[in-house]
């Protein structure tokens, strides 16, 4: 026996999650007596449940059979709930631009799901016939100097909505005019053209530098900061300052000044991404890129690896100021969260409007006598000559830039793109009319007489919970859905009305399908199957169960409908309507005469609303080994090679009293699975037995004390089709 097989991978998702794709089993009997949630397994239920709807194929989250939609990042939020961001793929490599996210409670219900558009079902040939070396020397040519290139992955790029198999890799260096460059580029691995080329490095107009005698956090030699992973802060050539606290001489131009305010506004935006939105630093996993001082332009930018800082146009001071540090580290966030940074200039646009936002946020948090809350851009740095700030959220027109979305074009450009969004965070936070010596904000042509702000603090949570949503399509309009979904999930009626005044009061259109900001929450249901994919033969059939939630509203009767099956398929359900929050069992029935193939049947649940999820049906594959007949309870699952599952369904079960557990595990022939019963023990669950030899099938007898167990079926090497068995006391 081998106990420690399990990757570590697979046994840390394993403590808080069901793992993504774990729902392939069906159950022959009932399963035993699930309890209510043990203490601390609400993010488990949550997880589990985006997963399903993953795995599902619930609504946007529509995959083929040859897609997989993984799961790449969780990010806790307010009143239980979790944003799970999925990265698809195909055929195994990733595919740019078929992300997705799903928001799911603690009660193990999905709230929302935000999908970047893509086919019903990709296909394409995998096989490249450009070397990764040729495209890396087409992305290279691109820059006059390269100062670092990645190295390139074979992708799959959504153009158009249509796949193109691509060389992807991020290309670092400076452009014949000597300016910086960050190129996330994909070469066409068929043709060796650039399919695809967009420019990470954002760029933030020169502003000011100075915040007075602060503290920062270093370590006691270097410029590093010992509690935010990854801040460290120095010059041109990638080296971290050394010295000693009192760090820098209060000079305009001195670097270790500079450096000073850097960490400074960096450490005071991570300070308050964590206290106000519970948010863990700009990169979600508690650090940040590190920061260099000295650039000889007049510029301030972010490439996705490093922040970089400049000085203004008559070369007087650093631009260090707190918002223009909290603006380049906003780009961080927007990067790193789901979605990253798109290549249109209304998404641009809505990054550096995300900069201008999160710097509002970090001199609101700071509250520095030297640099004073406000929604104005570089107010502290004579850019122009003129003392003048270079952008005025509260009324963009005052820069030339719109204040209106309808005013925006495709060529708009991307800091003047950034007027409607911060027009609408300026209205939300503030109001149209705040007084108090604040400025008075217009509202555009068809929008409310007047807009009433909910406060700084709220509408930077709102605004934070939205880019939790965001996906590679991210644009006003689908902005408009996810700041109304965040408002009424993270506080209420209220706050979720004045998110609409302020998107009304820019000219952003309702939108189909949007949060009801009303008192009452709209009747809604989610769907899933499990498991949501089978292998019969000609002549035989497979079930599935089709499970349904209320999500929203009262319980609601959900009729159930399929379509797609092929010629001598037949699917029917048994009930065949439900009410939300039941289930119903689906059977597939193939004819003795019907052709091999793998085929998706949509499977359809139409109530106050319309909901599908996708049933994938191999004919002439596989079928699962037998010989656990004398377990009380019987599920059934497929793993590839390294994957794991857990049972029952995903789930768990409840023994109230001592007793013996019994698995009985019978893999495919020539492969080594093992088996795991593990015990949750009030944090995690951990392993109680363990069937580990090198061979398919696994049998496990534990004799244990009431409480919650479940089974993870672990493929160490090998594919194919298992049956688990299993006896509770």
């Amino acid at each position: 026996m081998h106990p420690t097989r399990l990757p570590a991978a697979l046994a840390a998702l394993a403590l808080t999650a069901s793992l993504a794709g774990t729902f392939a089993a069906t159950a022959s009997a009932a399963a035993p007596q699930a309890r209510p949630v043990p203490p601390g397994h609400g993010k488990s239920l949550a997880l589990a449940a985006a997963d399903k709807a993953a795995d599902s194929g619930l609504d946007g989250l529509r995959h083929g059979a040859d897609e997989e939609l993984v799961r790449t990042a969780v990010t806790p939020w307010a009143g239980g709930l979790y944003y799970a961001a999925y990265q698809r793929t195909y055929k195994g490599l990733p595919v740019a631009g078929g992300d997705a996210v799903v928001v799911s409670d603690s009660a193990g219900k999905v709230r929302d799901i935000a999908a970047a558009p893509t086919p019903a079902a990709l296909t394409l040939s995998t096989r490249a016939t450009v070397t990764a070396s040729a495209a890396l020397a087409t992305a290279k040519a691109r820059l006059a100097r390269v100062e670092s290139a990645s190295t390139p992955e074979l992708t799959v790029l959504l153009k158009g909505n249509k796949p193109v198999l691509t060389w992807h890799t991020l290309v670092v260096g400076r452009t014949a005019k000597g300016l910086p460059s960050s190129l996330d580029t994909y070469v066409d691995a068929r043709t060796g053209a650039v399919a695809r080329v967009h420019d990470k490095v954002v760029d933030a107009d020169g502003r000011g530098y100075h915040n007075g005698n602060v503290t920062i956090d270093t370590a006691a030699t270097s410029m590093t900061d010992p509690n935010r992973s990854g801040l460290r802060c120095g010059g041109q050539n990638g080296g971290t300052y050394t010295g000693s606290s009192p760090w820098g001489n209060g000079g305009a131009n001195d670097l270790v000044t500079a450096c000073v305010d850097i960490m400074y506004a960096a450490q005071r935006e991570y300070d308050m991404l964590k206290q106000w939105f519970g948010y863990n630093g700009q990169n979600g996993q508690g650090g940040m890129v590190p920061a260099q001082a000295g650039l000889g332009d007049v510029n301030a930018y972010y490439d996705g690896t490093k922040t970089t800082f400049g000085h203004n146009q008559q070369n007087a001071n650093q631009l260090t100021a707190i918002d223009v540090v909290a603006h380049e580290y906003g780009h961080e966030v927007f990067d790193k969260t789901p979605g990253s940074s798109g290549s249109s200039n209304e998404n641009g646009g809505m990054n550096e409007s995300t900069g201008d936002i999160f710097g509002a946020l970090t001199e609101a948090f700071a509250n520095n006598a030297n640099d004073t809350p406000d929604y104005t851009v570089g107010e502290k740095v004579n850019f122009f000559g003129d003392g003048k700030p270079i952008r005025y959220m509260y009324n963009p027109s005052l820069a030339g830039d719109p204040n209106c979305y309808p005013q925006l074009t495709s060529g708009t450009e991307v800091h003047a793109a950034a007027g409607p969004q911060n027009h609408w965070f300026y209205l939300l936070a503030e109001g149209s009319n705040p007084g108090g010596g604040k400025p008075a904000s217009p509202i555009c042509s068809g929008g409310p007489s007047s807009v009433t702000g909910i406060g700084v603090q709220k509408a930077g949570k709102i605004f934070m919970g939205a880019l939790l949503m965001k996906t590679s399509s991210w644009n006003h309009l689908a902005a408009r859905k996810a700041t109304l979904a965040s408002a009424k999930n993270t506080y209420g009626s209220a706050e979720c009305n004045a998110v609409k005044a302020a998107w009304n009061a820019v000219g952003v259109p309702a939108q189909s399908g949007e949060t009801d900001c009303g008192g009452t929450t709209t009747p809604d249901f989610s769907l899933s199957l499990n498991p949501a994919s089978g292998s019969v033969q000609p002549g035989a059939s497979a079930t599935s169960t089709v499970s349904t939630a209320t999500t929203g509203g009262s319980a609601q009767t959900v009729q159930l409908s399929a379509s797609g099956a092929p010629s001598g398929v037949t699917v029917s359900f048994s009930p065949s309507s439900v009410t939300s929050g039941g289930s119903s069992t689906m059977t597939v029935q193939v004819a003795s005469g019907a052709a091999n193939g793998t085929y998706p049947i949509t499977v359809t649940g139409t109530g106050s609303a319309t909901h599908t999820v996708t049933y994938q049906l191999t004919v002439g594959g596989t079928t699962p080994p037998t010989g656990c007949d004398n377990t009380e309870y019987t599920y059934r699952g497929t793993l590839a090679d390294g994957q794991a599952q857990a049972q029952p369904d995903g789930s768990y079960y409840y023994s109230a009293t001592s007793g013996t557990h019994v698995g009985c595990l019978r893999g495919p022939a020539g492969a080594d699975f093992d088996l795991y019963l593990q015990k949750w023990n009030g944090s995690g669950w951990a392993d109680v037995a363990v069937g580990g030899t090198a061979s398919a099938d696994e049998d496990i007898t534990y004799n244990g004390t009431a409480g919650y167990y479940r089974y993870l079926v672990h493929a160490y090497s090998g594919s194919g089709a298992y049956t688990l068995g299993l006896s509770a006391p």
